[in-house]
């Protein structure tokens, strides 16, 4: 049985598109407040535009425009919710960033600092962010948005975003490990190939014929709801979900070594 969470505070870094546009638009459904984050504001306010409209009378979705890299930004944000608000009851962090240039032999000091800026830096910031407001609670959910690559390391993904999603988890696990006593509780969530706008990034997009067999936005918009509703007392540490037609397993045309 799902825990009500109509009425909570959502945070969600990444939320102008994929899979926190997804995830804001379940928690709205679900009656909760939700705030989006993203570095592009026209694209967030767009996209909280569409969450509303599919989430009708649920809960509300408001933008705020944040780069999770700048740690001194991401403090003024989380300030500004709790002002607002009072509490954040739900942060996902959903931010994510890979780049065609990613492999040992072509990439370089430059891309690692900006992936790891932005998929374990900007995670870290707003969980410290928003910590003191859920010890004061005595409740709250931070749900991380890794990777399979993390869990399962694999050729395409290239070092830095294996090694940011790797570290992710372990922030996750420490998370919980420290503040499970204060009645604070975090997950990890590592999807396999997710039909987002990421894959563009990639040295070789996936054909659409591809897409359509892979986890899709919602799939993972209804895992971080899943995961939100959950009663207080239950921990999920991880939650890995992959295509059935897993091609991190079977390969493809642009897993092949050039």
């Amino acid at each position: 049985m799902s825990h009500g969470i109509a009425g909570q505070v959502a945070w969600v870094t990444g939320g102008g598109s994929g899979i926190g546009l997804a995830g804001a638009t379940e928690l709205a459904k679900a009656g909760c407040k939700v705030i989006i984050s993203g570095r592009d504001a026209a694209k967030l306010d767009a996209a909280a535009q569409q969450a509303n409209a599919q989430a009708g009378a649920g809960g509300e979705v408001s933008a705020m425009p944040l780069d999770v890299g700048d740690r001194d930004a991401v403090k003024a944000v989380a300030e500004k919710i709790l002002a607002k608000h009072g509490t954040v009851d739900v942060l996902v962090n959903s931010a994510g960033v890979n780049f065609p240039k990613r492999f040992w032999k072509e990439t370089d000091a430059e891309t690692f600092d900006k992936v790891f800026a932005i998929n374990l830096n900007g995670a870290m910031y707003t969980s410290l962010a928003v910590l003191h407001a859920m010890r004061a609670k005595g409740s709250g959910t931070v749900i991380n948005i890794a990777s399979f690559a993390g869990w399962y390391p694999s050729y395409l993904t290239g070092p830095a975003y294996i090694a940011s999603k790797a570290a992710l988890m372990a922030l996750t696990h420490s998370f919980n490990i420290e503040e499970c006593v204060a009645g604070l509780r975090a997950t990890v969530i590592c999807p396999g190939e997710v039909a987002t706008p990421i894959l563009e990034k990639r040295p070789v997009p996936p054909s659409q014929a591809e897409r359509a067999r892979m986890l899709q936005e919602e799939d993972l918009g209804r895992s971080i709801r899943f995961v939100a509703e959950m009663p207080a007392r239950a921990c999920i540490n991880e939650l890995v979900i992959s295509p059935t037609w897993n091609r991190i397993y079977i390969g493809g045309e642009d897993f092949k070594r050039k």
